[in-house]
């Protein structure tokens, strides 16, 4: 019996590879979006259906649940991928867009998250991919926000993973470090404040390094692969890093002073 998997925020990047590897692997799939109409290059393609998704919008979640549902037929996995970063001085940042940055990455993965579940308990069976980040168990200078989103999801995922494993529900998390895709333009919002110039200095400094990682960095494909081998492995392992250059062992070994002088070191020179 064919497959059928539903991703959040398919339009580009992580997503968009991710709804095109499982249609290739003979899976039906719900490639959501906040703007469908927008998504030419999924809407060609056989099995793929675009379908209207806003993770800040519980209406446009259920909605987007029983589309597939009526669709398909079913749904056997999620992937919560919609999300973007929040990058700047935490000081600049306003309540909006810490809100804001709250709303997509936190809340809306949870709203999918418990909306799915009635469905999956009743079937005794489904996987809930959260793609959390590195920066879920790492941090980097000037993305205090992004960060507290990420470790977030972590926290909740690992937790939700003991009530979730008597009803055959798997809980799986992606941890992608630099990727190439546009989280590092047109997902990425800027903190600044009118006046504030006390961290002009810094941000100069830092950013370009920043930057760096993404422009040598791998696409979305090896995520996209990661995912398909995290959905489908039958296992119960909980964490898939991808690309993450050794920094989780690093992480693990070293103390919190020397581990935080090898990042000054690498990402303020």
């Amino acid at each position: 019996m064919e497959k059928v998997i539903l991703i959040t925020g398919a339009s580009s990047g992580i997503g968009n590879h991710t709804a095109k590897l499982f249609q290739s692997k003979g899976w039906k799939v719900a490639a959501t979006m906040r703007t469908p109409e927008k998504a030419e290059d999924l809407q060609k393609i056989a099995d793929i259906e675009c379908i209207r998704l806003d993770v800040t919008d519980l209406v446009s979640i259920k909605s987007a649940i029983q589309t597939t549902l009526e669709k398909f037929g079913r749904i056997d996995a999620v992937v919560n991928n919609a999300g973007y970063g929040l990058v700047g001085a935490f000081e600049a940042s306003s309540r909006e867009q810490i809100v804001q940055q709250y709303m997509t990455n936190v809340f809306g993965l949870m709203d999918v998250t418990r909306e799915i579940l009635p469905y999956f308990r009743e079937q005794k069976r489904g996987t809930i991919v959260n793609v959390a980040s590195v920066g879920g168990r790492i941090t980097f200078p000037l993305y205090s926000l992004y960060h507290g989103t990420k470790w977030a999801v972590e926290g909740f995922s690992e937790s939700l993973q003991y009530e979730l494993k008597p009803f055959n529900i798997k809980i799986k998390i992606i941890e992608p470090g630099p990727i190439k895709t546009d989280f590092y333009d047109r997902s990425m919002d800027l903190t600044k404040k009118e006046g504030l110039t006390a961290y002009d200095s810094f941000i100069e400094k830092v950013m370009p390094n920043m930057q760096k990682s993404g422009e040598n960095a791998p696409d979305g494909e090896i995520v996209a692969q990661t995912i398909y081998r995290a959905v489908n492995d039958g296992t119960w392992k909980l964490r898939y890093p991808v690309n993450t250059k050794g920094l989780l062992l690093l992480r693990r070994f070293l103390p919190d002073s020397l581990f935080q002088a090898v990042m000054r070191m690498a990402l303020m020179k």
